[in-house]
């Protein structure tokens, strides 16, 4: 009887530890999985070679799953419900994490976050870091360094100091542009501006990207907000509390430039670059994606190490903090309601994939990112020179200008925007009136949503 109660507890215990670990074996095996939602198509083949390296080097699982181009949004909401959801996903700033901040964790204490070169671009709410962005882009004033030392190597130049690195505001702008305007002859260039694209279909720079700054700092302003898009979106009525400091730095463009004001309406981007590239201007206001224009131009005479960025300065008090406009549509969030393992899984995935030799390879070379993190040493770093330019910005200290057009209520308010800033360089409005159409079009345009 003994012998037989001794085998039965003896077999029990075996079932038990078998199941333990049948059991430890499946948490550890749910450990080692991570699910990666995908957002760009064109670079899912990228996606799935980093996870069958990160596999064969940590041992755990990568299931990337990317949406159909225009789909994600609808992807996501179905996969997230799902028992095997997304461990990591993706949000579209600000307005994305309005939409998913009940799945989002708190990364403020990540490695990925610490890897931030400028935290003022990561997705906040109160005292958290939600959405942390992975890749940038950023614009302001293009110049030609070569040109500028010739300027500041005349004897008798307007201003104290010595080179363009020196300007820190719109007054010191203002100075050395109408001076350069000047002696443009003997600078060997015919406008100190490429030609402002006024025409239709071209006016982006302007009623979107140069309307972003004064917007910028009018949503600041508005206290009751943590960031300057989801202010804009919470506004039905503008002030436009920033309208002449848009003024001061659209009038610079225009007056000082190789085209005639009267003739922008016919001028294009293109044309802009091309004034640029061939040497005929010194400085035209554009993003790091205008490398590719200025180097595909034929005759291209600007030498790479020449071509810098400065920020767009309007005359804003503490501009000289100012950075480039710094931007993104593309931000990681780690689902807040998978187990911890698998969000520390996940965390420490996008950590390798940021700071390890091979992953940073991936980012740069086969995904092409301007990766916004301190772990990228020189040599791994994108090598066209206006995406150096931009990561040297955001490395200065300074405080990156947010993407705020983000908020504009729609296209037909840009639109409304721009040809009232042709009609005022042609001369048919007045400053005062483009105001009124501005602020008349965003209510407008509000009023219909």
């Amino acid at each position: 009887m003994k012998k037989r109660l001794l085998s039965v507890v003896l077999s029990t215990a075996i079932v038990s530890t078998m199941l333990a670990g049948c059991t430890a074996k499946t948490n550890t095996s749910a450990a080692k999985e991570i699910y990666f939602l995908n957002f760009k198509p064109e670079i899912a083949e990228v996606y799935n070679s980093i996870a069958a390296d990160y596999e064969k080097e940590t041992g755990v699982k990568v299931k990337v799953v990317t949406a159909a181009a225009g789909t994600y949004e609808t992807t996501l909401k179905s996969e997230i419900s799902k028992s095997d959801a997304p461990t990591i996903f993706q949000i579209n700033g600000p307005v994305g994490y309005q939409a998913w901040k009940d799945y989002c964790a708190n990364l403020k204490d990540s490695k990925l976050y610490s890897y931030l070169t400028d935290k003022s671009l990561a997705v906040t709410s109160g005292d958290g870091v939600y959405g942390i962005p992975y890749v940038v882009e950023g614009y302001g004033i293009i110049y030609n360094d070569a040109v500028m030392k010739k300027y500041f190597a005349l004897s008798d130049k307007a201003v104290s100091i010595n080179s363009a690195a020196e300007i820190k505001n719109y007054d010191t702008l203002k100075k050395v542009v109408e001076d350069m305007t000047k002696h443009k002859d003997a600078l060997g260039i015919k406008g100190v501006f490429g030609s402002t694209s006024l025409k239709a279909g071209e006016q982006w720079r302007w009623q979107t990207h140069l309307a972003n700054l004064p917007f910028y700092y009018e949503f600041k302003d508005n206290t009751k907000f943590d960031n300057t898009v989801l202010a804009g979106l919470g506004t039905d009525k503008i002030d436009f509390k920033y309208a002449d400091n848009y003024k001061n730095i659209f009038d610079l463009y225009i007056n000082n430039s190789i085209t005639d004001k009267k003739l922008l309406g016919s001028k294009s981007v293109d044309d802009s670059m091309a004034e640029f590239a061939l040497g005929n201007v010194a400085m035209v206001q554009n993003g790091n994606w205008a490398w590719s224009q200025i180097n595909q131009v034929s005759g291209n005479k600007v030498q790479e190490s020449d071509i810098k960025f400065m920020p767009i300065y309007t005359g804003v008090q503490g501009e000289e903090n100012q950075g480039l406009c710094v931007g993104t549509e593309n931000y990681f969030a780690i689902n807040g309601k998978v187990s911890k393992e698998k969000q520390d899984a996940s965390k420490a995935f996008l950590e390798w994939l940021f700071s390890s030799d091979k992953g940073k390879d991936y980012v740069t070379n086969k995904l092409g990112f301007i990766a916004p993190f301190n772990t990228f040493k020189d040599n791994e770093k994108p090598a066209d020179p206006l995406a150096k330019e931009v990561l040297a910005w955001m490395s200065k200290g300074t405080t990156s200008v947010a993407w705020t057009f983000a908020a504009f209520p729609s296209e037909e308010f840009k639109n409304q925007f721009g040809d009232s800033l042709l009609e005022y360089a042609q001369g048919k409005k007045t400053w005062d009136q483009v105001v009124t159409v501005v602020k008349n079009a965003w209510a407008s345009e509000k009023a219909k949503k």
